[in-house]
């Protein structure tokens, strides 16, 4: 073992060498790498050896590229890469390597090696730790989607992504999310072809027999995705999501169209299809108004009605628990905004009184409704009234009679509401000390303790412990479900104010927190992250 721990070193002495020779380093330091080094290359040779062993080594070597980027920044030196960081770097990917060969179920331990490579642009390697991974690990659609958007956004190569996406449809043929990734690739394979002909024509090239596609350009490929994604996955939510995805290119209105129409003749027997188009009302546009408060709210008015017109066509052709679901939520939800528009507010309240008294007479109004229906709109609306009309000490008793119902939708509603109201009269003292008087008192929603994050980061200067203990609450609620959660609060510690020395921790709860889909969002959310893609 000291025969090749003693070669590891010596094959070390170059760049080392090069640093010191180029000003990088001093004498001194590089010693103490030799020290260090030495007792990191004992550790990977021994017997008993650890996969942190492997983590150490690798986090060592990447530290010194970092200070190795920095320094080389301060003096203003950028050569001899060939002979200091390229050695560095072969031998983590080398490390990499031998760590997820002995722990190949570790995911986490490969999409650190997928993320290494994409910051120090190893981009050969990276093609080539994806095959390894995908072999290992071909069960997850998660892994193949992401290497495929490696290959088409960080190689470029359109025809690279579109083979993993075929090789990832072996594995997962009925795959909604690998169908949606693949559809949407190929609409960005068409949109960069159309830009690069518009370049082209601009400059004024002859591209003599290379010739752009008319049906690649307009989105055939694409078209052929939705046919077979459609053949093999049925019902209208996924179709919708293929039309929301094609929406997001301008270049494709006639596929749009397609889709549109088949959604509208094919699945008229399912709930959501009648929700998106109730919707789209919303997006009609009308005859413009003066720009007056009560002129928008007139404009909003008959946008709403229209999108009402189309629930009660819907519940009439469709009279399912699920259709009058989807029509008094969209009430619910409008009741709910904000608007300083008395009428607007009454037809609001009516429209939703109305769609739940329909539900109730078809006997197909859920029973969570009925709570809605009977306490929260009502309370709602008390609330409203004395903020406006009453003292603060009289709307701040109505408040702590709301927190005592014992229906949960209205006494959540009430905290954040009071939470709101306390930080607008009484600023962030009393938010806070209404906050501390809450915080264990169950039941509660997301927003109530993401209100008061922002209400603490809003301060001139924030108190990040204070931040810490809302999020962790959160978690406590919510943390085994929401990878939003997580990743805001990692996000808050590699802020200004955090300590990103706490990212790893928080990494490894929420890997242990989450579980199917929201681990996968999670991972993916974090390894972008890592890689500075968000």
């Amino acid at each position: 073992m000291a025969e090749l721990v003693q070669r590891r070193i010596e094959e070390r002495i170059p760049e080392l060498e090069q640093l010191e020779r180029v000003g990088l380093f001093t004498k001194k330091e590089i010693k103490s790498m030799l020290k260090r080094t030495t007792a990191l290359e004992y550790k990977l040779h021994r017997r008993d050896i650890s996969k942190d062993d492997f983590i150490a080594f690798i986090q060592y070597e990447i530290n010194v590229l970092e200070l190795v980027k920095k320094r080389r920044t301060n003096i203003g030196y950028h050569f001899k890469r060939d002979d200091i960081e390229f050695p560095i770097m072969h031998r983590v990917n080398n490390t990499f390597r031998r760590a997820t060969s002995k722990w190949q179920e570790d995911v986490q331990l490969w999409l650190s090696h997928v993320a290494f490579c994409k910051k120090w642009s190893t981009k050969g390697e990276l093609s080539k730790v994806f095959s390894s991974m995908l072999a290992v690990h071909p069960d997850k659609p998660a892994l193949w989607i992401m290497a495929a958007k490696c290959e088409m956004e960080d190689r470029g190569s359109s025809e690279s992504a579109r083979h993993l996406f075929l090789r990832a449809l072996r594995f997962h043929p009925e795959s909604k999310k690998v169908y949606q990734e693949y559809f949407r690739m190929e609409l960005m394979h068409a949109e960069k072809l159309r830009r690069q002909q518009e370049q082209l024509e601009k400059a004024k090239i002859d591209v003599g027999e290379y010739e752009f596609s008319p049906e690649i350009l307009s989105g055939k490929l694409a078209e052929v995705v939705y046919r077979d994604a459609t053949q093999k996955i049925k019902g209208a939510e996924f179709v919708l999501s293929l039309l929301q995805i094609a929406s997001i290119f301008d270049f494709s209105k006639d596929l749009q169209a397609t889709i549109l129409q088949e959604l509208q003749s094919q699945h008229t027997d399912d709930s959501v299809t009648w929700d998106f188009m109730a919707k789209r009302e919303l997006e009609v546009t009308v005859t413009p108004e003066l720009q007056t408060a009560k002129g928008k709210a007139s404009d909003t008015d008959r946008k709403e009605e229209r999108c009402c017109a189309v629930y009660e066509e819907g519940v009439k052709n469709l009279n399912t628990e699920a259709m009058w679901t989807c029509y008094a939520n969209f009430c619910l939800d409008k009741y709910k905004r904000k608007t300083n528009v008395q009428e607007l507010k009454d037809k609001r309240r009516q429209r939703l009184l109305k769609a739940l008294q329909g539900a109730h007479q078809a006997e197909l109004l859920p029973q969570n409704f009925y709570k809605t229906w009977e306490s929260l709109p009502l309370w709602l609306q008390w609330i409203q009234w004395s903020e406006s009309n009453r003292s603060a000490e009289e709307t701040e008793a109505l408040f702590q009679k709301g927190l005592l119902s014992p229906v949960p939708d209205v006494s959540s509603a009430v905290k954040e509401k009071y939470l709101e109201w306390s930080c607008r009269t009484g600023g962030y003292k009393k938010a806070r000390k209404t906050f501390t008087s809450l915080h264990e008192h169950r039941p509660f929603s997301k927003a109530f303790f993401t209100t008061m994050i922002q209400i603490e980061k809003q301060q001139e200067t924030p108190k990040m412990n204070n931040v810490r203990d809302c999020y962790e609450r959160a978690l406590r609620e919510f943390g085994s479900a929401d990878d939003d959660l997580w990743m805001d609060y990692i996000k808050e510690e590699r802020g200004p104010h955090g300590q990103p020395e706490n990212c790893g921790k928080l990494h490894w709860r929420a890997m242990k927190a989450l579980e199917g889909d929201g681990m996968e969002r999670f991972i993916t959310q974090y390894t972008l992250l890592q890689t500075g893609h968000i």
